[in-house]
């Protein structure tokens, strides 16, 4: 009926969870006062034969008790559902500190619309638990036993009764409760697969219309919605045939103490005060059971859905920055590779003993045949990852001492296919530096070639572009992006090919501002491009994972035939 590390995060706002007690507390007295003070009023009007004026009090203090009991009610809903806000708000945060630290670790296998459902729609399921089932557990675990007390001190028999027939429900929802998580469970793991399919089919929506694939992923994206409409029926149907059942059994309760309440009035064995009182008092012994029964499969539901955030929570970071040495350069550091193997999978290696010095102000170019370990090496250096064996020395210092913020103050990097935010261009390109003014954003922008085309648009900076860049070229995406790198005037910058894909005018003005670009820092290069590699002061050729030569590009074409053979590959004669 519970489950534990839902609760825990909700001990951690204990505060919340006293204020709910205290509510259910006051509630129970107030509705034990109410069917007092009720009782007592219609046995002086009829039976003790007493006026308004011996009973316009009672009827005072019941108007303020029913008033009193409407606002602990409201209090209680307000209560839960600022606990729930409190907890599904550090949940995500966490979730999503979680996401941003695990990196690849987490990304490669997952699909990112299902990370994206846990995110919204799985954090989002829990409010119903936090706002509601758990303080309806609460109320039904303090009211029932209050009412239950008062009752056996007044009747014992109906007490009795309350007490033998008050355990039915929690067992009956603790016997349908297994079948009804299994069904739950089903149901967030097809919406999950339904949300992963759809967010997937628009990522590709033009690479499958190009191929003639869009109305067979149509088709399959509809089989998701049918699965996914199949298992909240089913959900559905128990948890309306178990509401019914739950109805049934506190119907049944409450019409046995009438019953047995009833035969002793009409014997005169029982006051009516005492017997008025009891039956005013035993349906609102079964309430608070019933209203956990009717919020029971939504919090079946919440259950199902954590634990998918359990698993992603628990996960083992790979962490990479374990201290927080602040070091400032003036100018760009030395960096050293060191003995670094890294592997993916176990028995796999995709570094293999790089040793690697990169010298400031160097021009070096990474090279190689695909999955030679060039993007590998990079994220080591980013600090994506952490690798297996080996260290990075930063000016002899182990990267993974130096504060986070300070090394990413230092890097910049620039992909082939730099991601545009939604939003302003001037918002994108000042992504390399928050706190920049318009006059440094358009700087940078002539630094990198934009200004140009963003001057000619009609809002010039201001201009809105979609999510991934839509509106704009794949060059005047890339230029965006290295405003950003110029913006941030890091040390050092990494470049993985940004001119690839490009046409010839394109590739020939982004060659030119990456030369200008590379002025007064260190620039290494993930090179596809014959004239990025022999520009470059050093060229490191990657082969499996190890280091197959190392020089610039007239030692290397002299002494290594593999280097020669990659060559011809690059110009398309091989």
């Amino acid at each position: 009926m519970v489950e534990k590390r839902l609760n825990q995060e909700g001990l951690k706002f204990k505060g919340y969870l006293i204020e709910l007690a205290l509510a259910s507390l006051i509630s129970g007295g107030l509705v034990i006062a109410q069917a007092y003070f009720l009782a007592y009023i219609v046995n002086g009007a009829f039976l003790a034969k007493k006026g308004l004026k011996e009973l316009w009090p009672y009827f005072l203090a019941l108007f303020l008790i029913i008033t009193l009991r409407f606002t602990a009610g409201y209090f209680g809903e307000k209560v839960g559902t600022r606990l729930s806000a409190k907890v599904t708000g550090s949940l995500r945060e966490r979730l999503l500190l979680k996401i941003s630290a695990l990196g690849t670790k987490l990304l490669l296998p997952e699909k990112t619309g299902e990370l994206l459902t846990l995110v919204l729609e799985g954090v989002e399921n829990l409010e119903v638990y936090y706002a509601r089932y758990l303080p309806q557990l609460i109320s039904a675990g303090i009211i029932p036993l209050m009412i239950l007390v008062v009752v056996l001190t007044h009747d014992l028999i109906s007490g009795i009764i309350m007490l033998l027939t008050a355990p039915l429900i929690p067992v009956f929802m603790m016997l349908i409760g297994s079948f009804a998580e299994k069904l739950a469970q089903k149901q967030w793991v097809t919406l999950s697969r339904l949300s992963g399919r759809f967010f997937e089919l628009l990522q590709g929506i033009a690479d499958l219309k190009a191929f003639g694939q869009s109305k067979n992923q149509v088709e399959e994206l509809k089989k998701s919605g049918i699965a996914f409409r199949d298992a909240t029926m089913e959900v559905l149907r128990v948890a309306f045939l178990s509401a019914l059942m739950l109805e049934i059994l506190a119907t049944i309760s409450t019409a046995m103490v009438a019953v047995e309440v009833g035969l002793r009035l009409l014997y005169g064995k029982m006051e009516f005060i005492v017997a008025f009182f009891t039956l005013l008092l035993a349906p609102e012994y079964y309430l608070p059971l019933r209203n956990l029964g009717s919020s029971f499969h939504s919090g079946r539901t919440a259950m199902a859905s954590s634990h998918k955030l359990w698993e992603v929570l628990d996960q083992k970071e790979n962490k990479v920055f374990v201290n927080k040495r602040s070091i400032t350069w003036n100018s760009p550091p030395e960096i050293i590779f060191q003995e670094i193997s890294h592997s993916f999978s176990p028995g796999k290696e995709v570094l293999k003993k790089i040793n690697l010095t990169i010298k400031p102000y160097e021009k070096v170019a990474l090279i190689g045949p695909s999955g030679a370990g060039k993007s590998t090496l990079v994220k080591l250096l980013l600090g994506l990852e952490r690798p297996a064996r080996g260290e990075i020395l930063i000016n002899e210092v182990p990267l993974y001492e130096l504060s986070e913020q300070d090394w990413y103050g230092q890097v910049s990097y620039l992909s082939q296919s730099p991601f545009i935010f939604p939003g302003t261009i001037a918002e994108n390109i000042a992504l390399g530096k928050k706190d920049a003014g318009l006059e440094e954003i358009k700087r940078a922008a002539i630094l990198a070639r934009a200004h140009p085309f963003i001057a000619a648009l009609p809002e010039g900076y201001n201009t809105v572009i979609g999510e991934g860049g839509r509106g704009l070229s794949v060059g005047e995406r890339q230029r965006i992006a290295l405003a950003r790198v110029f913006l941030k005037d890091a040390k050092i910058v990494i470049l993985d090919e940004p001119t690839a894909g490009l046409d010839y005018k394109t590739e020939e003005i982004l060659e030119k501002v990456i030369k200008k670009l590379a002025e007064n820092r260190t620039v290494i290069m993930i090179a596809h491009r014959l004239s990025t590699v022999y520009q470059a002061d050093k060229i490191v050729l990657l082969n499996q994972g190890e280091v197959a030569g190392i020089g610039r590009h007239e030692e290397l074409f002299q002494e290594n035939q593999f280097y020669r053979q990659l060559l011809k590959a690059y110009r398309g004669e091989v």
